[in-house]
């Protein structure tokens, strides 16, 4: 089985942007993963997140594996959801008469069930705070890769450029 990576709609944002700070370090993931034929993962929670402000055309469609929503990941995402919401001290007043659940929590649960998925990469503060309230009560078979670090840091990588 191949090694494969789920990339968040951050990355994107991020990889598309050229005047983005982190556009080079996304960049650079993006060439190290190709390069090192780790497959590309992408959710279709995150093409919807991306196309709420960009087009479907603009992401790199042919490089990726998409991935649907399905119903395994849906019972996970609630398995996530409430040791999340326990983390957080939220209480069931809140999530009464139904809990909106954040989408990180159905993009972890898809990384977790998906056994080729070894990382998350994500620059969005926001998952990387929910995946540590995750971690105190579940044991996600994941990492999460921060791209505000550059790939070449990441993977111990000389860079001789």
């Amino acid at each position: 089985m191949k090694h494969s990576v789920l990339l968040d709609t951050s990355f994107f944002v991020r990889l598309l942007n050229d005047e983005d700070s982190l556009h080079n370090n996304a960049k650079g993931y993006f060439r190290y993963f190709l390069e090192n034929e780790i497959v590309l993962k992408v959710s279709t929670i995150s093409i919807a997140e991306y196309c709420v402000r960009g087009k479907i055309d603009e992401l790199p469609l042919r490089n990726l594996q998409i991935i649907p929503f399905n119903l395994d990941q849906a019972k996970r995402t609630g398995e996530f959801a409430e040791k999340i919401f326990k983390q957080n001290k939220i209480n069931k007043e809140k999530l009464s008469p139904r809990a909106i659940i954040p989408n990180d929590s159905k993009l972890f649960a898809q990384a977790d069930l998906d056994k080729s998925i070894t990382h998350f990469v994500t620059s969005d503060s926001r998952s990387k705070n929910t995946f540590s309230a995750l971690k105190k009560h579940i044991n996600p078979k994941f990492e999460i890769i921060d791209i505000e670090r550059p790939y070449n840091d990441t993977f111990e990588i000389l860079d001789l450029q």
